[in-house]
Formats: structure tokens, C-alpha cells, sequence
């Protein structure tokens, strides 16, 4: 009896301390980890290992591309009990990455309307601080690191620009500069910059040309990698290869340890390959294009390369096939209960490639001493109508200075702003 009242008085702190937890109070594995839209909500845990992937076209492979439609009436956000959602601006053009100022305004790079934005907390409405850019922006980051930087860089689809910028800076104070010219440009578009803790490298993602190299790998040249440059844009070599899309790169505080969301190849099934989120080691293979998550074979390059199987690396967390994770933010705020400090959230912007529809919401990664666990927990959700339709779909996610959780939608041109307010009832606009 005593243990019992122990173990329900541990439940309700973890309830009051924003702890959610699946309704079964267990971590999904093996085929009962790769649900869909309808068994999604927030706590529900996943952990997909390498083990669990099933044998290449053990599926057809779908098109089932979703439609934006408005948002429905009734339609709400779904978060942990203690949190509530409210619209922090909205009406942007495909917001997408979002990054934050030392002085705490977020810049967002408003892709389909090839400018930069500012949103300042108490402002009547976002700033524009660069527009007319040549190429879809996507990758910001100050330069250099720390209180007062000098630059901010834009990474665009074709090319890498920094303006000038000083602490409180609404619209940029002179023309940009061409520091990396000649991207690739074409198929996976979205470019993410980070620069190492010490300032001294600028790295660069940028994602392949193709689905699973049928383009040729001189037309992946420079592509499915991370390169590092120099911060004036020379010194180019590969810091990390063989990842299809690395589509957001970041360095984890405190430490070198850089991070990546990918999104992984399609046409193999509805549970084939997974995407994932992963620290990056330095010279690391991870397989693409003739091998997927370690050292399994793409049927469509079977016995290519077999060299290269056993230094493909495993990737630390793997999530639902064609979830398509694009942005992430280490939680580095105090607003949130202490259990949420130092873990990953992760906008998943939705399948296509999926018999039944996946994605299309915010994860958590629970992060232990900078090791993250392998799992992954529902955080947001509701943006799925129904296997057809979709109102909104997560693309960046950002801290913002008074600790709430920042996410972009490019569904609903909106930011999302996610705040902790203890034991209310979660709630959306």
C-alpha cells in the first residue's frame, strides 16, 4: 500500500511538473512504434531501432502528398497538460528557420517571399530586414558567436550572404556580401549555417540532388554533405558526407558537438528507410546512396560500393519513415519544467511518400548528459484534417528569450509561440 501511494504521488508531480507520458505510461517499440496521424498525441513515446526496419519494398510506395487547406473550425494544437499555444504572428509568405539575436529579437527567413524578417516581442508587427534576395533564404546565424556580433549570415539555396549587423539592428544597414557564391542549386533547396563555438568555421548543409543518386554523383558534387569554409567563405572541404538532407544543422551548447536533422530517401515503402536526428561525428559516412541507417544495402545500388558498408554510421535517433524533420532547438530556456532542459524539439513537416500520413508535428528528444536517449515523444500536434487534408505544417523551431517555444508553420504562414503556465489545461487559439 505504501509503495503504491509512492508510485501515484511520483505520477501526479510528473503530471504538475509538464511530464507528459504516453497514456499507457510505455515506450512504443518494434511495429507498434511506426503508427501514423491517428495515434498521435502528446506524450506518446517512440523508439525505432536499426532492428525494427522491415526488408526494402515490403510496401508499395505511395504518393499521398497532402493538401493545405484552411484551418478547419474547431481545429486546435495539442500539447502537454500545463501548456497553451497562442499565435505569435502570422500572414508570413513560407516561414520557415528561425534564429535568435543575442538582444532576443528572431529573425525568420520568409522563404516564398525571398526575405529575411525580424519579430520583436512588443512590436505592432514584423520588421523587414532584408528582401529581394536572388534565392530562397533558409540558414541564419550570427557572426561572430557571442554577445555582439558584426554579421548576419543567410544562407540561400544558391549562395551564402552576410549583412551588415549591430545588437538591435531592424533592417539591414548595407548591401550584402557574397561569401560562399556557386551552391548547388536545384531538388533539396533548404541551405543551414552554423558557425563552431570558437567562430573559427562556418559549416554548410546542403542536400542531394536527386532522390537516391540516379542523377549521377558528379550532379551530387558538393551535395548530400556538410561542408566547412573559412567565415570569409574559403579553406572549402567536407566535414561530413553521405547524408541525403541534412536539412538543419546546429551545435549543441556548451559543447562541439554539431547536430543534424535529415530527411532520408523515398520509394523503398511506408516504413522504409527512417529519417533521422543525429550528432554529426567530424569525416563521418553515413551511407547515402548505396546504404541507409548503417551498413544495409539500397536495392537499387545492390553490390555498389561494398567497400563502404562497414564505416556507415548509425544515427543516434531515428523517427517514423518520410516524417521529414526539418527544424530543432536544444531547450535552453527556464520557463519549462526542469525535465525539459537541454532536450531537442523538432518540427516534423509531414509525409508524402506514406500510404497513411505521418509527421506534421513537434517532437521531443529527451536528451541525458548531452547522450540522447534513442526516443522520441509527441509534443504538438493537430495540424492533420484528416489522411487528405492538413492546415498547418512545422518547419523551424526556435527559444525564444523569455523561454516559450517558437515554431514556424508554413502551412498557415504562422509562428507558434509555446508557453509553460503550470497546471491549466492545455489550450490553442
Amino acid at each position: 500500500m505504501q509503495a503504491a501511494r509512492m508510485l501515484l504521488t511520483l505520477t501526479a508531480a510528473l503530471a504538475l511538473a509538464g511530464v507528459a507520458r504516453a497514456a499507457d505510461d510505455s515506450i512504443r517499440t518494434g511495429a507498434a512504434a511506426f503508427g501514423d496521424w491517428r495515434t498521435d498525441a502528446p506524450g506518446v513515446e517512440r523508439l525505432i531501432r536499426a532492428s525494427d526496419m522491415p526488408a526494402p519494398y515490403a510496401s508499395s510506395s505511395a504518393r499521398n502528398g497532402s493538401r493545405i487547406v484552411p484551418r478547419p473550425s474547431g481545429a486546435a494544437l495539442k500539447v502537454p497538460t500545463g501548456f497553451v499555444v497562442t499565435a505569435l504572428a502570422s500572414g508570413f509568405n513560407s516561414p520557415r528557420q528561425m534564429r535568435l539575436a543575442p538582444n532576443g529579437d528572431v529573425f525568420l527567413s520568409e522563404s516564398g517571399a525571398y526575405r529575411i524578417r525580424v519579430i520583436r516581442a512588443g512590436a505592432p508587427s514584423p520588421s523587414v530586414f532584408a528582401d529581394h534576395l536572388k534565392h530562397r533564404p533558409y540558414g541564419l546565424a550570427f557572426f561572430p558567436p557571442g554577445p555582439e556580433p558584426r554579421f548576419v549570415y543567410v544562407a540561400t539555396e544558391g549562395e551564402v550572404l552576410r549583412y551588415p549587423y549591430r545588437a538591435g539592428d531592424l533592417v539591414a544597414s548595407g548591401a550584402p556580401q557574397v561569401i560562399v557564391p556557386d551552391v548547388p542549386v536545384g531538388h533539396h533547396w533548404t541551405r543551414d549555417i552554423a558557425f563552431t563555438p570558437d567562430g573559427s568555421k562556418l559549416l554548410l548543409s546542403v542536400g542531394s540532388a536527386d532522390n537516391d543518386g540516379e542523377a549521377g554523383m558528379d550532379a551530387n558534387a558538393r551535395r548530400a554533405d556538410i561542408l566547412e569554409y573559412n567565415p570569409d567563405g574559403t579553406g572549402m572541404r567536407v566535414f561530413a558526407s553521405g547524408i541525403r538532407n541534412p536539412v538543419t544543422i546546429a551545435f549543441y551548447p556548451g559543447t562541439n558537438d554539431l547536430w543534424t536533422s535529415v530527411n532520408e530517401r523515398d520509394g523503398l515503402g511506408d516504413n522504409l528507410p527512417p529519417e533521422y536526428v543525429t550528432r554529426v561525428k567530424p569525416g563521418g559516412f553515413y551511407g547515402w546512396p548505396w546504404f541507409y541507417i548503417g551498413g544495409n544495402q539500397d536495392p537499387r545500388h545492390r553490390g555498389e560500393r561494398t567497400e563502404l558498408r562497414d564505416t556507415v554510421i548509425v544515427p543516434d535517433v531515428l523517427f517514423q519513415p518520410h516524417s521529414a524533420p526539418l527544424g530543432f532547438a536544444v531547450y535552453t530556456g527556464s520557463q519549462f519544467p526542469e525535465s525539459y532542459r537541454g532536450d531537442l524539439f523538432v518540427a516534423l513537416h509531414g509525409s508524402w511518400n506514406r500510404t497513411q500520413r505521418t509527421g506534421y508535428k513537434v517532437v521531443r528528444i529527451p536528451v541525458r548528459n548531452g547522450q540522447p536517449t534513442g526516443s522520441y515523444e509527441d509534443f504538438m500536434t493537430g495540424f492533420v484534417v484528416d489522411n487528405a487534408d492538413v492546415w498547418g505544417r512545422p518547419v523551424g523551431v526556435a527559444v525564444a528569450a523569455d523561454g516559450a517555444l517558437l515554431v514556424s508553420d508554413d502551412g498557415s504562414g504562422t509562428v507558434w509561440r509555446i508557453a509553460y503556465q503550470g497546471d491549466r489545461r492545455a489550450s490553442s487559439p
